[in-house]
């Protein structure tokens, strides 16, 4: 199967999305820049305020970020 091209983000588990948008992103990356990526991503709105309501503080890799979304927003993710 191919996986779904970026214009089908939104598309795709909120999981998906979340590791697709974040493994774009440059790390160190702040909050604000996580939230850019995932908004030039197309991430859904879900997503973005997923980002958004993370802590004003410097994440230095994708594990750093999947762990506090999954301490935030449920069991975490399967990254």
């Amino acid at each position: 199967m191919t996986p779904p091209a970026s214009h089908d983000v939104p598309r795709e588990s909120i999981d998906l999305q979340i590791a697709d948008v974040l493994s774009a992103a440059t790390y160190p990356a702040n909050k604000d820049a996580l939230v850019d990526a995932a908004r030039d991503a197309g991430a859904s709105n879900e997503v973005l305020a997923m980002l958004d309501g993370l802590p004003e503080q410097d994440y230095a890799d994708l594990a750093a970020v999947t762990k506090l979304i999954g301490s935030n927003f449920g069991p975490g993710l399967g990254v």
